[in-house]
Parts: structure tokens; C-alpha cells; sequence
């Protein structure tokens, strides 16, 4: 009680949260190696964004009269992708947060002022939907700290800058989810999911034709000089945070410190909060009621029998265990509703291949072509690795306290193991082909590419799946109350690594071969001429591999599933 005294209410009401972490940490015999092994993966991911930012700067401020210009531009577009992940991100914890977690109905019910009830969950919110983005920002800030040669007072203004910037879609996602709850059925509470996702999409499609990133690679659809330069000074949205966070940080690094874009910034964010709380003290009290209420029963709903029909050759308790994992997808809007954001994602990603700028003089185009068709591999197959992680690393966690009852049953755990495998598989390689067959149809490369590049790309998705489904039983979260949130736990972030590490061995393993192939080609040199064995030996290295990278982690996977007691 007297910590309570000391504290704001709303400190007050986190301490559970970060004691229960502590805690758990603690009791942790891994967790010494779990935090070595996550921060060597961070000092790596931050000299890799790094290096590349630095080098990109070196390149900008090296061209006269716009590299000023251009670094701006890239800051800002940073942010703005920042702030639409920090919105979506904030939208989906927020629905777990304020209205679903196990303890809303304690805080409710008690004597505590509701508005710092909305200040600690607008706290938890933020933290949970911002940890990866903040991440992402230190090897951004220090790349452009590290090029323009910035002072103390730089760090001390880019962290005032990211507190109102965090805050704002966080606010602004709570607000949205509470209105939602409140206009929605709440007994489709889940399925405000799907609107989020088509809002999303929306956002995404519109961004990107706004903005037409192509343009500026293409100097030569501008009139004159004056109009690329006016281009370049133009803000992407003077109205949005992003902007003002842009102009704050660059112009101090310019230095001549504008002050104006930081006070709009954060009296924003302050007025967001007035706006935020009064939203909660008004609505939240109707919305929590209508999200407490049961789900409905459908009459005269009958079960499918599709995928029995489908599998009809399987014997009969794998065609059950397919149909389960179908079955509980769909009801689960949280999972099934980000397809729709999946489909216009890789919409708007095979449009951007597109309006690559690689038509120039016939041989630098071929040879252009077929580089952006094998770089486009590594794309397609990161691409892949994070449907993977959002959709197959959590199969084994979202089988949650259900996990004794198929264990307690004389199923074989390595049926249900491979059950989820192919079921996750099958879907992945669906989207994956046609990916990368469309991306190099639009490319024109050459037959050899487009064979190369698919047949690959097979292989890497057989090869993703069977590390995510193996990190996954090797680290299960059973407890979790939101299901976004196992993606991005120790062994989420494992598989991310592992998938990003096999994808750059297959990278070094066949493109220098392919390399050696496409100038040898370019240059009139039969395939004898070419070099028949170094392609051998770079695709022969890249099916060991994969062949590694599915068996092993099966076979963990399958050994953890046997001897844990779930």
C-alpha cells in the first residue's frame, strides 16, 4: 500500500503487469541465454540496417543540391511506415487490451477512476505494439546521427520526438477499436478483425499510389529540374506525424532547428490524450457490456464435409485432423481476416516490380532484369518466412490447454505434426509460386531464371515451413491471450533468424554461379562455355541445405511434441 501511495494510480495499475514479467523471467533457467542470444541477434539486425542506411546517406549527401533533399524524403517515408504499422499494430492489441483480457473485469468492477484505468491500458497498449518499431528506429536515428555528425542535443530531441510519435496511433487505434466495439454487434467482437484488415488494405493501396515512389527514380517524366526539385521539397502530407517528426529531426540536423513541427507534434499528442480519455469515460462503459455478451448460434447450420470428400485416399483420422485445422482458421477471425491484407500486400508488391525502371540499352536491360528476378527471390522468399511466422510458428500455441486432450488421445504425435506441416504448406506454396512465376513474367527474364527462381522457391517454402512449424513446438506458448503476440516471442524471433539465415545461404549458394551463367550468356557463350559445374555445385549446396533445413526441425519438432508435458 504504500508503493500505491507513492505511484499514480495508473503506475500503480502496471506494476502487476511488470512484476508478472520479472517474475517469469526469473523463474526462467534459460533466460540468461534467451537475452544473450537476443541481443547479439539485435546487434547484428542493427550493424546490418545500419551499414545499409549509412551507406545510402554517404550516397545522397554525395550528390549535389539534392542529397539533402533525398535524405529528407527517406526519413519521411520511414516514419510514415512506421506510423501505419504503429496504427494497425496498436488497433488489433488494443481490441485485447480494453476489451478481452482476463483482468478487465476486476479493474471494472473496482473503485479506481476509469481515466487511469485508460491511462494503464493505453501504457500496455503502446508497449506491446511498439517495442518492434522502436527497434527498428535506433539503426535508422544512428545512421543519420553518424552521417551528418550529430551532437547530444540530436539524442535528446529524436527521444522527444518518439514519446508524442508512439503516442499518437496509440491513442488514435484505442479510440478506433472503441468505437468499433460500440457500433459493432458484440458478439462478433472478434470479427472487427476483418474490418481492420480491409481498412488496412485500403490505406495500403491508396499510400502507395499517392505517394508513387517510381517517379523518383524516373527524373525524366518531370518537366525540367524545378519540378524534380519541387517533388523532392514537397512533403508526402503536411497533415500527417510523420512529416512533422521528419522536419523536427532534419532540420536540426541541417542546422538551422525549426521549432514549429515539434510543438505541432507534441500538442497533437497532448490533445489526442484530452480527446482519447474523454472517448473512454463516454463510451467504454457500453462498449465493455456489449463485449461481454455470448455468441449466437446459427440454426440449421450443418457440418462440411468438403475436405473429407477432398482427402477421400487418407485414412479416416487424417482426414479429421485436416478438417480441424481448416475448421478452427476460419472461426478464428483474428487469423483468417489478415488474408485480406495478405492478398493486397502482395498486390501492391507485384505492382512495384512493375514500375521498375529497367528498360535501358538492350544488354544492361537483360543483365538488370535477371538480377532484380533473383534478388526478387530473396524478396518473395522474406516474404513467405513472415506469412510463415504469423501463420504456421503459432499452430502448435494456439492448440492451447487443448494440447493434453490430443496428447491424452492414441494419436500419433507425429501425425499431428505432420498434418499441421502439410496444411500449412499447401496454402503457403498456393501463394508462393504464383508469386514469383507472376513477378517473373512481368520481368520477362529469361527461361533459366524463371525456372531457377521457381523451382527454388519450392524448395525454400517446404524448407520455411518446416522451421516454422518445428520453432514452434520447440518454443509453445500456451497462455498467451492474444494470439498476435506468439509471432513475436524468443522463439518467434528464432525462426525469423533461422528463415533469414537459410534464405541468405541459398543467396550465396546460387548467385554467384548464376551470376557467372549470366555474364557468360550476355557475352555469347554456349552452355559448355558457360560452366556447367559451378551451377552444379551451387544448386547441389542449396538442396543440402534445404534438405537440413526441413528434417532437422521436424524431427526436433516432433521429439519436443513426444516429451513435453504440456
Amino acid at each position: 500500500m504504500q508503493i500505491g501511495r507513492r505511484l499514480p494510480a495508473f503506475l500503480f495499475l502496471l506494476l502487476p503487469k511488470v512484476r508478472a514479467k520479472l517474475n517469469r523471467t526469473r523463474g526462467d533457467d534459460g533466460a540468461s541465454l534467451k537475452f544473450g542470444v537476443l541481443g547479439a541477434m539485435a546487434v547484428v539486425f542493427w550493424v546490418g540496417i545500419f551499414a545499409m542506411i549509412h551507406r545510402m546517406l554517404l550516397y545522397f549527401r554525395g550528390t549535389e543540391g539534392i542529397g539533402d533533399l533525398l535524405a529528407a524524403k527517406l526519413l519521411g517515408l520511414a516514419l510514415l511506415t512506421f506510423l501505419l504499422i504503429l496504427l494497425l499494430s496498436n488497433i488489433i492489441t488494443a481490441l485485447s487490451t480494453f476489451f478481452l483480457a482476463k483482468d478487465v473485469e476486476l479493474l471494472v468492477a473496482s473503485p479506481i477512476d476509469p481515466l487511469h484505468v485508460y491511462w494503464a491500458r493505453l501504457c500496455e497498449s503502446l508497449a506491446n505494439s511498439s517495442w518492434m518499431v522502436l527497434l527498428l528506429m535506433v539503426p535508422l536515428v544512428g545512421a543519420y546521427a553518424a552521417v551528418y555528425g550529430a551532437s547530444l542535443s540530436f539524442y535528446l530531441l529524436t527521444a522527444a520526438v518518439v514519446l508524442p510519435f508512439l503516442v499518437l496511433p496509440a491513442v488514435a487505434g484505442s479510440a478506433l477499436t472503441l468505437i468499433l466495439v460500440n457500433v459493432f454487434p458484440a458478439r462478433r467482437t472478434r470479427d472487427l478483425l476483418a474490418l481492420v484488415g480491409l481498412l488496412a488494405a485500403a490505406g495500403v493501396v491508396v499510400l502507395v499510389r499517392f505517394l508513387q515512389p517510381e517517379r523518383l527514380v524516373r527524373p525524366d517524366e518531370f518537366r525540367s529540374l524545378v519540378d524534380f526539385m519541387a517533388a523532392l521539397r514537397t512533403p508526402t502530407s503536411p497533415w500527417l506525424p510523420s512529416e512533422w517528426a521528419s522536419s523536427a529531426l532534419m532540420t536540426h540536423l541541417g542546422g538551422s532547428f525549426e521549432p514549429f513541427p515539434f510543438l505541432l507534434l507534441v500538442s497533437t499528442a497532448a490533445a489526442f490524450l484530452v480527446v482519447g480519455g474523454w472517448l473512454h469515460l463516454r463510451y467504454f462503459p457500453e462498449g465493455f457490456s456489449r463485449a461481454q455478451e455470448g455468441a449466437e448460434k446459427k440454426e440449421g447450420r450443418t457440418r462440411s464435409r468438403a475436405w473429407e470428400r477432398l482427402l477421400r485416399p487418407a485414412d479416416l483420422r487424417t482426414r479429421e485432423l485436416v478438417a480441424k485445422e481448416v475448421r478452427v482458421f476460419f472461426r478464428d477471425t483474428t487469423q483468417w481476416s489478415q488474408l485480406i491484407l495478405l492478398g493486397v500486400l502482395i498486390v501492391v508488391y507485384i505492382y512495384n516490380i512493375q514500375v521498375l525502371p529497367l528498360t535501358t540499352s538492350d544488354d544492361l536491360s537483360f543483365f538488370l532484369v535477371n538480377v532484380v528476378s533473383f534478388l526478387n527471390l530473396g524478396l518473395a522468399g522474406f516474404v513467405v518466412a513472415a506469412i510463415a511466422a504469423r501463420f504456421i510458428f503459432p499452430a502448435m500455441s494456439l492448440e492451447g490447454r487443448m494440447m493434453w486432450l490430443l496428447r491424452s488421445s492414441p494419436l500419433d504425435p507425429r501425425r499431428i505434426f505432420w498434418v499441421k506441416y502439410w496444411v500449412g504448406t499447401v496454402p503457403l506454396l498456393l501463394i508462393a509460386i504464383p508469386l514469383i512465376v507472376a513477378t517473373n513474367l512481368i520481368l520477362e527474364v529469361s527461361t533459366f531464371m524463371l525456372v531457377v527462381s521457381t523451382v527454388t522457391m519450392a524448395g525454400a517454402t517446404f524448407a520455411i515451413t518446416a522451421l516454422a512449424l518445428g520453432f514452434g513446438a520447440l518454443y509453445p506458448n500456451f497462455d498467451t491471450e492474444n494470439p498476435a503476440e506468439i509471432p513475436t516471442s524468443f522463439g518467434g524471433l528464432l525462426f525469423m533468424m533461422a528463415a533469414v539465415g537459410y534464405l541468405a545461404l541459398v543467396a550465396v549458394f546460387e548467385g554467384w554461379p548464376v551470376y557467372l551463367f549470366l555474364q557468360a550468356r550476355l557475352q555469347g557463350a554456349t552452355l559448355g562455355e558457360a560452366g556447367i559445374f559451378p551451377l552444379v555445385l551451387g544448386f547441389g549446396s542449396v538442396a543440402v541445405v534445404t534438405a537440413l533445413a526441413i528434417t532437422i526441425p521436424l524431427r526436433l519438432g516432433i521429439r519436443s511434441v513426444r516429451s513435453s508435458d504440456f
